[in-house]
C-alpha cells in the first residue's frame, strides 16, 4: 500500500510539473505572436441611440485616418493613454481600447446620458447628465430632454463640472423624479424658475402652469396633483385653471383663469387626504380680483 501511494505521489507530482511547464511553454509563445503583431484595423462600438459623438470624431481622436496605429506593433501602443485621450471628451463617460490576436484595436464607449437641458439667465446653454454633471451642447446631436429656463444663475464653464447652486440641484432632483416615471415624462415639458426661484413646470396637455416650489416631497406632490388630475380637472375641463400649486404637500391650490379684464378669478383650495381620493377635493376660500 505504501508504495503504490508513493508511485500515486511521484503520478502527480509529475503531471503538476509538465502541465506548468506547458503553460510556461504557452505563455512564452503568446508573448512572442503578440510582439510581433501589428494593428491591422480599429474597430469602434458606440452603443445606443443617441450619438453626441460618433465613430469619426473617435478616429479623428485616436488619429486613426494619419495611421498613427495601423501598422505599428500591439506592444508599442499605449492602450491606456488612449482610453485616458477619448474620456477627456466631455461625451464619453467611459472608453474601454483593447487588442485581440489578429491585431485589431477595438474601442468600447459609453456615452453621457443628459436628462435635462438649461438655458440660465446668463444665456448659456448645456445638458445635465443623469449624474448631476453639467455637460455641453453637441453640433452632432440633439437630444429630446427636459428643459429647463428662467432665473437659473448656475454657471456654466464649457466642460463637464458638477451643480453648484440650490435651484440647479433641485431642478436636477425634480427632473431624476419626472424622467423616471413614464406618465409625468410624457405630461411635463419644460420647468420654469420664477424670480422667487420657485420651479414651476409646464404640462403639454392642458393650458396651465404647475407651481412645485421646490424638490422637497416630490413623491407627495405629485400624487396629490395625480389625484388633482384624476378628481378636479374632468369636473371644469383642462383649460379652467390659470394655476395648479402643489408646493405645499398636504394639498393642492387651483387658481382659476380670468376671462376678461374684470371678471371673478375663484382660488380653491384641495387637501389631500391618503385614506380616500374620493376626499380629496375641498372647496376652502375663494378670492375676487
Amino acid at each position: 500500500m505504501n508504495k503504490k501511494k508513493l508511485w500515486r505521489n511521484i503520478l502527480i507530482t509529475t503531471a503538476w510539473v509538465v502541465s506548468l511547464g506547458g503553460i510556461i511553454v504557452l505563455m512564452s509563445f503568446i508573448e512572442t505572436k503578440e510582439a510581433s503583431v501589428v494593428c491591422t484595423d480599429v474597430k469602434v462600438y458606440i452603443p445606443g441611440s443617441q450619438y453626441f459623438i460618433d465613430k469619426q470624431e473617435v478616429d479623428n481622436i485616436l488619429q486613426v485616418s494619419s495611421h498613427t496605429l495601423i501598422g505599428r506593433k500591439i506592444e508599442n501602443i499605449n492602450m491606456h493613454a488612449l482610453e485616458n485621450k477619448l474620456k477627456a471628451n466631455p461625451f464619453i463617460e467611459f472608453a474601454k481600447v483593447y487588442a485581440d490576436m489578429d491585431g485589431v484595436i477595438r474601442v468600447e464607449i459609453e456615452q453621457r446620458q443628459p436628462m435635462m437641458r438649461i438655458m440660465n439667465r446668463f444665456d448659456q446653454d448645456f445638458y445635465v447628465d443623469q449624474h448631476g454633471l453639467k455637460i455641453p451642447l453637441s453640433s452632432n446631436f440633439t437630444a429630446r430632454v427636459l428643459a429647463a429656463n428662467g432665473n437659473i444663475e448656475e454657471p456654466f464653464g464649457g466642460r463637464v463640472d458638477s451643480l453648484h447652486t440650490t435651484v440647479a440641484k433641485d431642478l436636477y432632483k425634480a427632473a431624476a423624479f419626472i424622467t423616471a416615471d413614464s406618465l409625468w415624462n410624457a405630461q411635463i415639458e419644460q420647468i420654469y424658475v420664477n424670480d422667487q426661484h420657485e420651479m414651476e413646470l409646464i404640462p403639454r396637455v392642458g393650458n396651465h402652469r404647475i407651481l412645485l416650489g421646490n424638490a422637497d416631497s416630490l413623491q407627495t406632490k405629485f400624487s396629490n396633483l395625480l389625484a388633482f388630475y384624476k378628481q378636479g380637472i374632468p369636473r371644469v375641463g383642462w383649460d379652467a385653471y390659470e394655476v395648479i400649486n402643489i408646493k405645499y404637500a398636504n394639498q393642492v391650490v387651483g387658481i382659476k383663469r380670468t376671462n376678461g379684464t374684470k371678471t371673478d378669478s375663484v382660488k380653491k383650495a384641495f387637501t389631500a387626504r391618503p385614506d380616500s381620493l374620493n376626499n380629496i377635493i375641498q372647496d376652502t376660500s375663494h378670492r375676487t380680483h
